[in-house]
């Protein structure tokens, strides 16, 4: 299917509106993503995670450092304390950005 300005159809969260947070992290390495949508961070900070995309970008998660939010690849998070064990499925939005 066509996910237009989506990277997935589905997401997990730990609440019906994704506001609660599911775990948080400590980012293993620097990241700087690729354009606004994502959270840019730098080794040993932390990072909140409130949902988990799943289907086609399994490998993004969505979450803040400080008060920024965005995607980050998963993989660049050692988990460090969950918050919620229940996992919600839940389709994704199609969320505009803006660019500043």
């Amino acid at each position: 299917p066509d996910l237009g300005r989506r990277f997935a159809e589905r997401k997990r969260c730990a609440d019906p509106e994704c506001s609660m947070l599911m775990c948080r992290g400590k980012a293993m390495r620097d990241f700087k993503g690729p354009d606004c949508r994502f959270v840019n961070f730098k080794k040993g900070e932390a990072v909140y995670v409130y949902y988990k995309l799943i289907g086609k970008s399994t490998e993004l998660w969505a979450g803040s450092v400080g008060s920024d939010f965005g995607y980050f690849p998963k993989d660049l998070l050692e988990i460090n304390h969950n918050y919620s064990n229940e996992e919600l499925e839940l389709p994704t939005d199609v969320s505009i950005f803006f660019f500043f």
